[in-house]
């Protein structure tokens, strides 16, 4: 029987238990949350530091420093964690702390000016640094400016002072952005450095995502994306005044640059200008003329909403080198350029560079806890101009053409002219550089008065982009991450051929030499000082991207999974008639049109809070870029056949370790490249006749695969040294096809069978190495700093498995044709076709670099010092080249190479030997 009053009092029972269940859970989970405060100090001048960026290892949760440097933290993990601070221009510090139950109140934390502020000074002097013509053998180290990875760090300041690439991939494989705004060109897919070269201080505000990791702005590429965010209200406020002294490719630098900081209505702006000069680099007739200036400002609408407009302008100029023969170098030595000459006392240089294309951007920031919205319009237009002396039924001026040496008379095919070989180098040695007062003394004939024999032209390309992107960034919850964006771009090049300088004549006729044909039926054959001439088209391009990427955070595992999906197209517009191309020069061409997409994806797992696995996984494809797509834009219309997208497969699996003393990376690399295109312009002797061709190479695999190591460890509090690695195989993974094409109007020296193109079949060179730089590259460093404020530090470095680029057509069964009867030649067996055409590898490379400065602290101001000596013992090393084309078939090869001087050897350029960069900076 129940008694009265059960029912209510076993309710009211349940409900005093379950409150009581209620709070006690309650009370564990605020006795969970463990409160971490402290703060943040400027090492130096003892101020507090507003802004700084504080987490937990592992942890996606963070918090930013206040007024004062002050900070508050809350975690809910136990155990031994590291405690992270990062600000712009300071040293990142991590704090191992042992965390119970009990609230850490750590007080003051110091962190340090960062020095690789002022190495970034001196490595974009490193990206400067190509003063090559004709060369695919292009840095990535741009891309690691603001790099943090101690591999990566060596590979920037180190390893690229022998073209070192990191991975061994292209710099097209990383993307570069501005204010979101993609900044790789539709020509080669490659960024360009000088667009905003000399503005050092307002580019080190950037994001760098290395790899396959995931950024929240793009879907990226292999090698990564460097994103730069010039808006002004993220400036740190303050006047910064430096000038720099270098033997490079600059003598002299200076810069300036002032930031407002966000005022109190929301306004802010930034503007920095800098100049470099020099009459010449390191290498003779080599000037260097260059400017820079960026201006920015920016309001806040709201307090989540700015509005934000930039102007870049960087102007630069610069003379270029040469590469040479192993003959030419040991008659003159390996610093010898032969693009320069003395005029009326003075050095000209036949061959500039000059680039100028201004950026202007407006960008829109919406900023919510949980949601971060940009949108960026940016225009760009300019020009891009390399000049040189073109000659017309004349002989060559270049004093390096191979009828002007020793071996031209040693290699006669009627006997060695031991006597005329050695008029020739005393005629060589005693008149090396270019021969200015003769080219005005062959143009002043009455009867090349009218008819140029030479003059000073310059290939232009005028460029103006259209770019609008849209990024959208929502926190969804403490785990999950949603990043997307939306890209449209329209580009449209004005490419042509002007006369600089008839240097004494009066008028040139736009005459072929080779064909004696027209290049425009349009126009009057006869051209003045700045008519157009040779060419003229246009290459208009339209693009669009899309991304979608979701990042998942728990505690001691990070995922994520990404795609994009985007369309590109190219179609060449023809400006000029050409006679040899008729139907097919004049006018709108067809358009080519590549879609193509991509996912990757990747998983971070913490085994503790200071070991992480890190995998990553790509597949895709790229669309070709735009010098790949036409045979010869210059004459006509006429696509590589069937060309497509490129595939991309890439695999990357990494351990990180974060001692409280040791901190590195090992990681391990896969990427293949399927179906890629290359064209190359050169005069052939080949099996199958003599003429000037385009060689197109289609279904070109390459293979990247390899180690990498990094490892910094702290010897004492101001003594630390590192070890960095990488050992990579990069190979050709197919034999691709190859065909010439050629113009058929000519009389003289024509293909045999012409048609306008030959198919020569495939061209083994699978397994053959890449030339992308040194593919092994070791170096160990050391440095100190002081507590006074000074520091000095040094690396020594290898480099070695560096190989030249190859000749296809050598690789061709056009190789072995005798060209009088197009036959085999006889009694050449496969392996004497090894031996003579065996790739070349150069010699290893030993370099020591040392680097120190100095700061100070005066009445508020900053100063600091810099000074870097690369190369220290002046080593003279070959940094990469190429093998000459000329000798197409096997009977002329060997004959060139009999007395072991070839008049078509390969050709290389040098690195640089001792170099400095010193800079002084005041900060206010």
């Amino acid at each position: 029987m129940d008694l009265p009053g059960t029912d209510k009092q076993l309710k009211s029972t349940r409900l005093k238990v379950l409150m009581l269940l209620f709070f006690t859970l309650f009370q564990i989970g605020v006795a969970q949350e463990v409160l971490i405060t402290g703060r943040v100090i400027e090492y130096q001048d003892k101020q507090g530091l507003e802004g700084v960026r504080i987490w937990i290892t592992g942890q996606p949760e963070f918090t930013i420093s206040r007024k004062e440097g002050e900070f508050q933290f809350k975690t809910g993990q136990r155990g031994n964690l590291q405690l992270n601070l990062s600000a712009q221009n300071y040293v990142t510090q991590i704090y191992p702390l042992a965390v119970d139950t009990v609230d850490i109140h750590l007080g003051p934390v110091y962190l340090k000016r960062d020095l690789e502020v002022e190495k970034s000074d001196n490595l974009l002097t490193l990206t400067e640094s190509d003063l090559k013509e004709e060369s695919n053998l292009e840095s990535n180290s741009g891309l690691l400016m603001a790099t943090r990875d101690v591999f990566l760090k060596r590979a920037a300041f180190d390893f690229s002072q022998a073209f070192f690439r990191v991975r061994g991939y292209d710099s097209k494989e990383g993307l570069v952005l501005i204010n979101g705004i993609p900044m790789n060109r539709n020509w080669d897919g490659r960024p360009q450095w000088n667009n905003w070269g000399g503005l050092n201080d307002v580019i080190r505000n950037q994001e760098f995502t290395f790899g396959l990791d995931a950024s929240d702005q793009t879907f990226g590429g292999v090698l990564g994306t460097s994103a730069i965010d010039l808006s002004p209200h993220r400036f740190r406020p303050g006047l910064r005044i430096s000038t720099a002294a270098s033997n490079r490719t600059y003598r002299n630098r200076i810069m300036a640059t002032y930031h407002t900081g966000k005022g109190r209505k929301g306004f802010a702006y930034s503007m920095s200008f800098s100049r470099r000069w020099a009459k010449e680099g390191f290498v003779t007739g080599t000037p260097y003329d260059a400017y820079s200036v960026f201006l920015a400002a920016s309001l806040a609408l709201t307090g989540q909403q700015t509005l934000g407009a930039a102007l870049i302008s960087a102007y630069n100029s610069r003379g270029r080198i040469a590469a040479l023969t192993d003959e030419v170098a040991g008659l003159m030595g390996p610093g010898y350029n032969p693009y320069w000459g003395e005029q009326k006392g003075s050095i000209r240089t036949s061959r500039i560079r000059k680039i100028h294309e201004p950026l202007a951007l407006i960008t829109y920031d919406l900023t919510t806890k949980k949601l971060q919205l940009r949108t960026s319009i940016g225009y760009q237009w300019g020009s891009r101009k390399f000049s040189r002396i073109g000659y017309y039924n004349a002989p060559n001026p270049d004093p390096t053409y191979y009828r002007y040496l020793p071996s031209y008379n040693i290699n006669s095919p009627i006997g060695a002219n031991f006597i005329g070989a050695e008029a020739a180098r005393k005629g060589f040695i005693e008149n090396p550089q270019w021969p200015w007062s003769d080219l005005y003394r062959a143009n002043s004939k009455p009867a090349r008065k009218n008819d140029a024999a030479y003059i000073d032209q310059e290939d232009v390309s005028d460029e103006t982009i259209i770019t609008s992107n849209t990024i959208l960034n929502i926190q969804i919850g403490k785990s999950l991450k949603i990043d997307a964006g939306f890209l449209w771009q329209r580009s449209q090049a004005e490419n042509f051929a002007r006369v600089n300088d008839l240097l004494g004549a009066d008028q040139i006729r736009d005459i072929d030499s080779f064909s004696n044909t027209r290049n425009n039926l349009n126009e009057p054959v006869k051209k003045e000082k700045g008519d157009l001439f040779g060419y003229h088209y246009n290459n208009n391009s339209d693009y669009w991207n899309s991304f979608l990427q979701a990042r998942f955070a728990w505690n001691q595992c990070d995922f994520y999974v990404a795609g994009e999906y985007a369309e590109k197209s190219f179609q060449r517009d023809g400006l000029f008639l050409n006679e040899r191309f008729i139907d097919n020069s004049y006018g709108r061409g067809k358009k080519k049109r590549f879609q193509f997409w991509g996912i990757k994806s990747g998983l971070s797992y913490g085994i503790t809070s200071r070991h992480w696995i890190r995998v990553y996984a790509y597949a895709g494809a790229k669309s070709q870029p735009l010098k790949y797509v036409f045979i010869n834009p210059r004459e006509n219309n006429l696509i590589v056949p069937n060309i497509s997208v490129e595939n991309i497969y890439s695999l990357d699996v990494n351990y990180l370790l974060r001692l409280p003393g040791l901190t590195g990376r090992f990681s391990a690399y896969y990427t293949r490249f399927i179906n890629g295109t290359e064209i190359n312009f050169f005069y052939v002797d080949s099996g199958v006749g003599s003429e000037f061709v385009q060689e197109v190479a289609s279904g070109l695999d390459r293979l990247h695969k390899g180690l990498e190591a990094g490892l910094e460890l702290n010897l004492s509090p101001t003594t630390k040294a590192s070890f960095s690695a990488s050992i990579g195989r990069h190979e050709y993974a197919s034999d691709p096809s190859v065909t010439i094409n050629f113009d058929t109007s000519g009389i003289d020296e024509t293909l045999n069978r012409t048609g306008g193109n030959i198919d020569l079949g495939i061209a083994t060179i699978k397994g053959n190495q890449l030339n992308q730089g040194p593919q092994t590259a070791l170096s160990l460093g050391v440095e100190y700093r002081d507590p006074s404020y000074w520091w000095i530090g040094g690396t020594a470095n290898y480099l070695a498995n560096s190989v030249i680029d190859m000749a296809f057509i050598k690789r061709t069964r056009s190789f072995r044709l005798d060209p009088e009867n197009g036959r085999p030649f006889p009694g050449v067996s496969e392996e004497q076709l090894r031996n003579l055409l065996a790739q070349e590898s150069l010699p290893p490379v030993y370099l020591l670099n040392l680097l120190g400065g100095k700061s100070w602290l005066r009445k508020g101001k900053y100063i600091s010092i810099f000074l870097t000596v690369s190369n220290v013992f002046n080593t003279i090393f070959k940094s990469g080249g190429y093998e000459q084309s000329r000798n197409g078939n096997y009977q002329q090869m060997v004959n060139d190479n009999l007395n072991g001087a070839p008049s078509f050897g390969n050709k290389y350029w040098y690195g640089f030997g001792r170099t400095f960069f010193l800079n002084l900076a005041i900060s206010f």
